[in-house]
């Protein structure tokens, strides 16, 4: 029964739209849950900072059995094309009827998270105490994690259900990530007449592309080049052109390495060119990496244990509200949930993932007394 209630609840989500920015029925739609089951619940104020027209939910309960705090985190905000999603339940598995993406990312992680909560407050046994986190814009650059205030992510360890796969996966790594955007200037002149006059930002983009780091570099780093524009015409040298470009690893010196040179890469192919550039670096979010034999980790894979499912602790090259929370230091680790063929028409769960997903979440908090 209480799957069919996970089901029916995760149903009920997918056909909310949530398209990043407008969270705000889901919001109120969890947050109705959530107080029903005796959480403490309300909204943060990063509604204005990032736009969107709600704030992120936070909800609290106490433990039954320690002072200590497990944070469970999704996020409310689904890629498009996302709204007027018709789920169907066929062969034990959900999809969307196909025009539209079904949002089990991450929507699979928030039924996942309501159902644990019910299953603390309905079965004996101590548990901790939980704060859940349901964030706005994570699929547009985790504005709402990065708009989290520290005091609203405080816990002894922290659980993120956001990684695809089979459930028993447990991300113990993410990335580092830097972006960049450069613009190179030239001299603009008439290409047939006198080229010879110009300085093509075109050339200067191209020749510091040609020098980068590209591709996978290590089994840790990677760095790419995601967009090129500039020119007006064909008969015209480029005086200007600008590229967007990324790289990222799970080792903090060596992103460092590829970040000088990309930057170098940028400064002398300007300077060979005749022209200059102008670089602005960000960066997205700070990687993290666990042991096996760190608490959060030890707790994960006896919780897989105890639902019968088969865990696998691993590595990722993306990142999640898992790095923003880990950040502000507390142990974090992603959970697989089940889900596949994300961003996507074909994207489905199955019924199954769903409710191992939510016994493997609700065994940590279990897990987490002592």
């Amino acid at each position: 029964m209480s799957t069919q209630r996970l089901l029916d609840t995760f149903l009920e989500m997918v056909r909310i739209d949530s398209p990043s920015g407008r969270e705000g029925a889901l919001a109120r739609r969890c947050a109705g849950l959530l107080a029903d089951l005796g959480m403490d619940v309300r909204y943060d104020s990063s509604a204005a900072a990032t736009g969107s027209d709600t704030g992120n939910l936070v909800a609290e309960m106490p433990g039954s059995g320690s002072g200590r705090c497990v944070i469970l985190s999704a996020h409310m905000d689904c890629v498009q094309p996302c709204e007027g999603v018709e789920p169907l339940v066929q062969d034990g598995r959900v999809r969307s009827a196909g025009q539209t993406v079904l949002g089990a990312d991450d929507k699979a992680g928030i039924a996942a998270i309501v159902e644990a909560v019910r299953r603390l407050r309905e079965e004996p046994g101590p548990y901790a105490g939980v704060r859940v986190l349901l964030t706005v814009q994570e699929e547009v650059g985790l504005r709402g994690a990065k708009a989290l205030e520290s005091s609203d992510v405080r816990g002894d360890l922290a659980v993120v259900l956001d990684a695809g796969g089979p459930v028993g996966g447990i991300v113990i790594g993410s990335p580092t990530h830097y972006t960049f955007e450069a613009t190179f200037r030239g001299r603009a002149a008439h290409a047939g007449v006198e080229p010879e006059a110009g300085a093509s930002a075109i050339g200067m983009a191209a020749r510091a592309i040609a020098a980068m780091p590209m591709g996978r570099l290590d089994d840790a780093t990677t760095s790419n080049i995601g967009t090129i524009e500039g020119g007006v015409a064909t008969n015209v040298v480029a005086a200007s052109a600008k590229i967007t470009g990324e790289c990222r690893s799970l080792d903090n010196s060596r992103v460092e390495e590829v970040r000088v040179a990309i930057g170098a890469a940028l400064d002398r192919a300007a300077a060979a060119g005749g022209g200059s550039v102008e670089v602005a670096w960000a960066r997205e979010y700070a990687g993290f990496r666990l042991d096996p034999e760190d608490e959060v980790v030890r707790i994960a894979i006896a919780a897989c244990e105890a639902a019968g499912v088969e865990s696998r602790t691993f590595s990722t090259g993306g990142g999640s509200d898992g790095n923003i929370i880990a950040a502000l230091g507390v142990p974090t680790i992603v959970l697989a949930s089940g889900m596949t063929a994300v961003h996507g028409t074909e994207e489905s769960i199955a019924v199954d993932e769903l409710e191992r997903l939510a016994q493997v979440t609700c065994n940590i908090v279990r897990m987490a007394v002592v």
